[in-house]
């Protein structure tokens, strides 16, 4: 019988090390993943009232969320290949860039970039050139665009079955349950992921909607050649760039006064500067400084340290790389829960007892608690 049990758990670990070599191997799709089942959880429980099937709720919660973040994206790129164009078509940097690359000449002097002009143009050769230079870099390309594809549909197909079935999950690792050890840290742990992971989310649209008016209020007041391109779409990028930590909404509206501000550089009207740099510091100060002061902190989960967390969003990316913003969070959210709950009792101590700035306070474990009702 031991024989027996000794070859099971070898398998059982043999699947085990598998499996977490797949984990590890895709760990930045299945961390943005669990990013979004905690950001869309709520939703998917809400609509519920509405009496629909699990499959629909899930697909709608994704969807609210993932299409206007794509829509969002192409968007953005159509408007720099457009600004792109329009600018090198409008300075005498285009003859020079178009010097050193001819098919970027040919697409300046593009006339008509619609389908019948760029068929047209394929047909007189003028598009050649860029054909060649997209061949050599078809591997490249392909590669790209091919590890893309697959990392956002694991990121879309783990989800979507972690809204369907998540719970069941849950009830499986209660059944690992030991004197109520494992549900309670489970359960906080599960709260406050919930909660932090959320609240980046929410912290995204707060500060979307805090730079789209900041920069709709600056183009009011300033002249045309240093307005704000776009101020929607740069306000929204602006709250997307806020989960990037440092850095942050800084690649987006210094790169921003830069736009504005090479129009007067090259019209040798550099009075105009002044608009720019007061905008340098409004965007600091009201759309940079202040939510971060004001907002993280009710946007930080409910027990996890503020300054703790902004460490974990500071070294996250540093050590774990991109995906890094995701995983420090839940690796210091899992281990300072296991600290709080499990930890404590391992070492023989009481979790009941709760401490605050006046002493502690013990619950008597027969005691019935308010939230178990």
């Amino acid at each position: 019988m031991d024989e027996k049990r000794f070859v099971i758990a070898l398998f059982g670990l043999a699947v085990a090390l598998v499996v977490g070599f797949i984990g590890y191997r895709f760990i930045a799709p299945l961390t943005v993943a669990v990013f979004l089942y905690y950001s869309t959880r709520r939703l998917f429980y809400r609509l519920d009232r509405f009496h629909l099937p699990a499959s629909v709720r899930a697909a709608v919660s994704l969807s609210l969320i993932g299409i206007p973040l794509i829509a969002l994206l192409g968007y953005t790129v159509l408007l720099v290949l457009i600004e792109a164009r329009r600018f090198i078509g409008q300075y005498p940097v285009a003859e020079t860039i178009g010097a050193e690359n001819s098919w970027v000449g040919d697409l300046a002097e593009l006339s008509n970039p619609t389908l019948d002009g760029l068929v047209a143009a394929y047909r007189s050769g003028q598009l050649d050139p860029l054909i060649e230079f997209v061949s050599e870099q078809a591997p490249l390309l392909a590669s790209t665009l091919s590890g893309l594809v697959l990392n956002l549909l694991i990121v879309v197909v783990v989800t979507y079955y972690l809204l369907l079935d998540g719970s069941k999950f849950h009830g499986w690792l209660l059944t690992f349950d030991d004197d109520a050890m494992v549900r309670q840290y489970l359960e906080t742990a599960d709260a406050e992921l919930e909660a932090v992971l959320y609240g980046n989310l929410l912290n995204v649209i707060a500060i979307s909607i805090i730079a789209v008016v900041t920069y709709t209020a600056y183009n009011v007041v300033a002249p045309a050649p240093v307005e704000v391109p776009y101020p929607a779409l740069a306000g929204a990028l602006t709250g997307i760039a806020s989960l990037i930590p440092v850095i942050g909404m800084k690649i987006v509206y210094i790169p921003l006064a830069a736009v504005s501000s090479v129009p007067t550089i090259l019209g040798d009207d550099l009075a105009l500067l002044v608009y720019v740099a007061g905008f340098l510091v409004v965007a600091a100060v009201v759309v940079d400084t202040i939510p971060d002061l004001v907002l993280r902190p009710y946007f930080s989960g409910k027990t996890t340290h503020v300054g703790l967390l902004m460490l974990a969003y500071i070294f996250g990316p540093v050590v774990f790389g991109f995906h890094g913003l995701f995983l420090a969070p839940i690796v210091l959210v899992l281990a300072l829960t296991f600290a709080d709950t499990a930890l404590i009792q391992l070492l023989g101590g009481d979790s009941d007892e709760i401490g605050d700035d006046r002493g502690s306070v013990t619950v008597d474990r027969g005691q019935r608690r308010l939230d178990e009702f």
